[in-house]
């Protein structure tokens, strides 16, 4: 969207609030489907880092995800630009990748579409 909606920006604000970070919420991104809860940038940034610093070849780049002034990050007077995943699954066919779920930072001004609540297939 080259104009983000202004409804995905007020949800990414009220989670953003920390008010909930239960919010489900499925996107279509450059074709992509993308499902899974939304989290406060800041507790996104601290999940990846605690996951990149676990790794042997990975762990120097946790300190790019915990570093940085927090009062440039939406929460603190700013419109949030990013919607923040965890547990997220890309949808591919009968597939979610990964399984387990995964981290996944989007910008709102590229959902081309979106829907409250997430999916997941069932194996019949």
């Amino acid at each position: 969207m080259s104009n983000p909606d202004e409804l995905l920006v007020a949800i990414s604000a009220a989670v953003e609030s920390e008010r909930s970070n239960q919010m489900s919420l499925t996107v279509v991104v450059g074709g992509a489907v993308i499902t899974g809860r939304l989290a406060p940038e800041a507790v996104w940034r601290e999940r990846v880092a605690e996951v990149l610093k676990d790794s042997d070849h990975l762990g120097p780049f946790s300190d790019v995800f915990t570093r940085g002034p927090r009062q440039n990050r939406p929460g603190h007077g700013e419109t949030p630009t990013h919607l923040h995943f965890h547990l997220a699954r890309i949808l591919q066919g009968s597939l979610g990748i990964p399984e387990t779920g995964g981290m996944y930072r989007v910008a709102i001004k590229d959902v081309s579409a979106w829907t409250v609540g997430d999916f997941s297939y069932i194996d019949r």
